[in-house]
């Protein structure tokens, strides 16, 4: 598609004289008629953003003429994925939603980028948020909570972004890098690689989302069933009820910041292989990773009881941290290699409850075990967060 020097200007917010100075310098090139190529339009953004940020264009320049280093890679089709300036304002949409510049400028803010002024134009790919902000905010939600919310997405999303960039840059570029190619070579190289793999991102990443939020929504839909039973009095324990037993990792979000993802990675595969061994010794189920810590799901709370002392006194001799373990005993809902239900709930509300080497557990636990090498001290009511009544706790020891 051809694009003239005025609308290739326009598309990306800035004077012809500035289209016309990247000509000058060659970084882009226009035909005989004066027009330009959906390409030019990024690579002019991109490199008119380089000299916003104090990097001069005939420096660029120079080591493109020499070969150093390439541009090319702009024209490849996957770029189209990313969204370009639609021609309304901020305040145009702020006037036609109804929606307050504030609430809007969350749009822009949560994808990491500064704030909007009113005149800045919205992006096309941000209508996609705007309409669902409207929506929601129109259904009553305040804006308040609605922004608060489009923030937790943009939090999440962007450490998504940062783990894929990562990824990149370590599995595919570096070794490009470390082979002798030099940085144009790499860009080219990576470029055929993005190609095939762009296309692929938006329906992978898709399909993970779709398929938590069905996790989720079940999980509210059980938790919905076992609040009715329980109104009529028919949400019953059982004389042998299974448990559910959450063991999570002390200090792992500053493991994380401190030494970053990849020692945190290896601390989770680390955790994940001691748990399956000793699980597996008592007829335990690891259920899920959860990043800092495991789902396991036994069908004897005694044998819970065990495994939980077991990990709370080995995990830490192989140079793990310390680990705080939380076990709940219960109905549980079985759905799609899953488990739902209040029970899993509680279980992970008292993990986080519980401190380093600390095994807590609940008042289920402690009357369906029946264990002469096990002994429980009582804690007392504790309020825990995201449970309606305040919950009996022990702190399981060893007699032996």
């Amino acid at each position: 598609m051809e694009i003239t020097r005025e609308a290739l200007a326009h598309r990306i917010g800035v004077a012809v004289g500035d289209v016309d100075r990247l000509v000058e310098t060659g970084l882009i090139t226009a035909d005989d008629a004066s027009t330009f190529t959906g390409g030019d339009v990024w690579r002019a953004r991109f490199l008119l953003g380089l000299e916003q940020g104090g990097v001069p264009l005939g420096a660029v320049a120079e080591v493109v003429r020499r070969g150093d280093l390439s541009f090319d890679f702009f024209d490849d089709d996957y770029w189209d994925r990313f969204g370009g300036l639609s021609d309304a304002t901020f305040a145009d949409v702020s006037r036609d939603t109804g929606l307050s510049h504030a609430l809007l400028a969350t749009v822009r803010e949560s994808s990491g980028y500064a704030s909007p002024s009113p005149d800045d134009r919205v992006r096309k790919d941000e209508f996609d948020a705007i309409a669902l902000l409207k929506v929601t905010v129109d259904s009553g939600v305040s804006a308040e909570a609605a922004e608060s919310h489009l923030r937790v997405w943009g939090e999440n999303v962007s450490r998504i972004a940062e783990a894929d960039a990562s990824f990149w840059h370590e599995q595919v570029e570096m070794p490009m890098l470390q082979a002798g190619f030099s940085q144009s070579q790499m860009l080219a190289a990576t470029s055929e690689v993005s190609a095939v793999v762009a296309p692929l991102l938006d329906p992978a990443l898709l399909s993970t989302y779709h398929a938590r939020s069905e996790h989720t929504w079940m999980a509210g839909v059980v938790e919905a069933v076992e609040a009715t039973l329980e109104q009529a009095g028919l949400h019953q324990g059982g004389i042998h009820p299974p448990a559910m037993c959450f063991l999570d990792v002390s200090g792992y979000t500053e493991l994380t910041e401190e030494q970053g993802d990849a020692a945190a990675a290896e601390v989770s595969t680390r955790l994940g292989e001691q748990v399956r061994r000793g699980s597996l010794d008592r007829a335990g189920r690891p259920v899920k990773s959860l990043g800092d810590g495991v789902m396991v799901h036994f069908k004897e709370p005694a044998k819970a009881v065990g495994f939980a002392l077991e990990m709370r006194d080995e995990v830490p001799t192989t140079g793990l941290p310390p680990v705080h373990v939380g076990i709940a005993a219960g109905p549980l809902i079985y759905q799609s290699g899953d488990y739902f239900g209040r029970t899993v709930n509680l279980a992970a509300r008292i993990a986080s409850y519980a401190t380093a080497n600390q095994v807590l557990v609940d008042d289920q636990t402690t009357l369906a075990t029946n264990d002469a090498d096990l002994a429980f001290d009582e804690i007392g009511h504790v309020e825990l967060k995201g449970v309606g009544q305040p919950v009996r706790l022990s702190e399981a020891r060893r007699l032996t």
